[in-house]
């Protein structure tokens, strides 16, 4: 029974992928994905996330619908920290998504 429902809930997703790409809508928004936009490495801002993990002057976990987003660096703040969107500022050394 799991399998099934994961094998309609994954049909689901490429129907919504399609229909997405027909009517060229933002696939951020109809599908529910992050979007994240790296200035240099001074400042991220990450959309379309699901709360806060972690948070500490060297590492940032976010929840986001595809798992979990891990950004590492120095002096890491939360400039803006709105329901579906944040702001990070410091001096960012990666970004890791895990599913």
């Amino acid at each position: 029974m799991k399998k099934k429902r994961a094998g309609l809930a994954r049909r689901a997703k490429e129907i919504q992928a399609g229909v997405t790409e027909i009517l060229e809508m933002p696939p951020e928004i109809v599908l529910d994905l992050p979007k994240l936009v790296l200035i240099g490495n001074q400042e991220l801002l990450l959309q379309n996330h699901r709360g806060i993990i972690e948070y500490n002057n060297y590492q940032i976990r976010v929840s986001v619908s595809l798992g979990q987003i891990t950004i590492k660096g120095e002096m890491l703040l939360l400039k803006n920290l709105k329901q579906d969107e944040i702001l990070i500022r410091g001096k960012i050394f990666g970004l890791t998504l895990e599913e």
